[in-house]
């Protein structure tokens, strides 16, 4: 009897292991925010992205806007030494006139394609300079993330965008400070399933005073919640995209649902 339980219990193993081996190996990448959007003063806000295949054989790639209504996928085949341009990947790519979505870059294999996204924007005939986009070929998820070098004034005006893009609601609670570890206003707010809101730093903090160099201490539930923002010049309307930073300025941080 124990034989045929070991025999048995073999047999599960090695076809789970079979299964497993059969499935092919994919790499996940994250632009954190693609849109085509139109903002203050009529500006048109839209973000290209460039895919590069350093690799010495073709890869089967598939783009994905996750916070987009029905969530559509775009799939290719790019060849060796080949580069790929969506000048509006919105709009050329996926055939949208309007949204507003971080983009999965998804690549058949054990290494990813290479990735470049800008976003700038059409006023008329003028043009904003293009404003590099960073690419996380990592998992950047934490807990807790601080956004540095924000303004709200005459010249300046900040966006806060908070992405959540985990199967279930995500908690996003904002500190704003001036100073590091000294909280000017607290907010919370939750956040749907795939979803994205990109606001403006006075609707969440209407109080807010206007001055610069704010700071912004985010701790979120979920794990696939990440937070952006893009400081932006009322004159010209050119932008600045601000990364978050791992952790709280301050060591002596203790947690923000706590206070």
């Amino acid at each position: 009897m124990m034989r045929r339980l070991l025999h048995g219990s073999m047999i599960l193993l090695c076809a789970t292991v079979s299964a497993a081996q059969e499935q092919p190996a994919t790499v996940s990448v994250l632009v954190p925010i693609v849109g085509s959007v139109v903002g203050v003063n009529d500006v048109h806000w839209k973000t290209d992205v460039t895919l590069y295949n350093d690799a010495q054989e073709s890869l089967f790639v598939a783009l994905q806007l996750p916070t987009a209504p029905d969530q559509p996928i775009i799939a290719f085949t790019l060849p060796p030494g080949a580069t790929q341009k969506f000048t509006d990947v919105i709009g050329e790519a996926f055939g949208m006139e309007r949204a507003l979505s971080p983009l999965i870059v998804e690549t058949l294999g054990k290494r990813s394609v290479r990735i470049g996204a800008s976003i700038y924007g059409l006023h008329g005939t003028e043009v904003t300079p293009p404003e590099t986009l960073p690419i996380a070929y990592t998992d950047l998820s934490f807990p807790l993330q601080t956004l540095s070098g924000l303004s709200f004034s005459d010249v300046f005006r900040t966006n806060i965008g908070l992405v959540n893009l985990g199967e279930s609601e995500a908690t996003f609670t904002l500190a704003l400070q001036r100073v590091a570890g000294r909280n000017i206003a607290v907010t919370r707010i939750t956040i749907p399933p795939n979803a994205v809101r990109h606001n403006s730093i006075q609707s969440l903090f209407p109080m807010i005073t206007k001055g610069d160099d704010f700071a912004i201490v985010v701790e979120m539930t979920g794990s696939k919640s990440s937070v952006y923002a893009s400081v932006i010049d009322n004159a010209t309307s050119e932008a600045r995209f601000i990364s978050p930073s791992v952790g709280a300025p301050d060591a002596r941080y203790t947690g923000l649902l706590s206070k």
